[in-house]
């Protein structure tokens, strides 16, 4: 009950009204002992709970116009996955229907149906790597690219590192070092992770939202004004035929204003016809905040006191 009083004193209905908007990306069947962190279907379960009792849970789009005429519901809340994961389909989406709560869902387009992002392909490298010595230098040119690896928490470590090195090199660069990493650890690793058009039809069936996240999830800033406009519009466009039905949501891949993406990248956007965008920026949006920046955060704590807690925190932030 407190947490809900603080929750509607922090954002009351009406044009005083804030926008909490959550960013999850996978959630699991079972716990993954290098990603602890990462949500799992049994606490996400217990996430979709607490949010049951404290929050108002709403679809993106309805909660973007309402937040533009301040009419937003006490304690407004919207729950969005980025990149197109086959467990959002087969292990969210269920969870979703039993709490009867809408979410958003950011597809990155070229990755469906084949397998797996870069980033996922790296952590599987490492995941299956023998352990001992793994010299990675010459592949990233970085000589902090050298690990000893055997345990979780090494692989993770190792992980988390090469993820910082390469995250920003260009799309084609970016391929060529994860092959190469693959290579050196062993070989690619096949598990398919990513959901293909059906998943989409049936998420969208099931009462979701579908928005696009870009083709290759490119970092954006890095983009000439061509290259850009083809990332954002050819995902939006191929989503549109799939759905046969306009796609008006975008998500800025990595997120960071200035960093990720940049004031081209925002009148892309608004120039092909989104009603409104998220970027990774932490806060909870007000009436007047840009439309095509609305900030979203993620709370990873693991029990209801720290969660409840850092919901109001992030209300205060912004």
């Amino acid at each position: 009950m407190l947490t809900k009083l603080a929750y509607s004193l922090l954002s009351p209905a009406g044009a005083r009204g804030r926008l909490t908007i959550l960013t999850l990306h996978r959630v699991l069947p079972q716990a993954d002992d290098i990603f602890p962190g990462e949500v799992d279907a049994a606490r996400f379960r217990e996430i979709l709970g607490w949010l049951n009792d404290w929050a108002h849970v709403m679809p993106l789009d309805e909660a973007a116009e309402r937040l533009a005429r301040g009419s937003l519901p006490a304690r407004a809340c919207v729950l969005t996955f980025d990149d197109g994961y086959e467990d959002n389909v087969s292990v969210a989406l269920p969870i979703l229907q039993e709490f009867r709560m809408p979410a958003t869902f950011f597809i990155a387009t070229g990755f469906l149906g084949q397998g797996r992002m870069w980033n996922d392909r790296i952590i599987e490298a490492i995941r299956h790597a023998p352990a001992g010595a793994l010299d990675l230098s010459t592949v990233t040119g970085d000589e902090r690219s050298r690990f000893q690896i055997g345990d979780a928490s090494s692989r993770r470590q190792a992980i988390d590192a090469l993820l910082g090195v390469i995250k920003y090199r260009v799309p084609d660069e970016r391929v060529q070092c994860v092959a190469a990493i693959e290579t050196l650890c062993g070989g690619a690793h096949d598990q398919a992770l990513m959901m293909g058009d059906a998943g989409i039809r049936q998420l969208r069936a099931a009462g979701m939202q579908i928005g696009a996240h870009t083709v290759n999830h490119p970092i954006l800033a890095t983009l000439d004004a061509a290259g850009m406009r083809r990332e954002i519009g050819d995902s939006k466009d191929y989503l549109e035929a799939v759905l046969r039905e306009p796609v008006r949501l975008f998500a800025y891949p990595n997120g960071k204003p200035g960093q990720d993406y940049n004031a081209d990248s925002v009148a892309q956007v608004k120039d092909l016809g989104f009603l409104a965008a998220v970027s990774t920026v932490w806060g909870a949006a007000r009436q007047g905040d840009s439309m095509f920046e609305l900030p979203r955060f993620t709370p990873w704590d693991t029990s209801r006191f720290r969660y409840r807690s850092r919901i109001v925190e992030n209300l205060i932030r912004h």
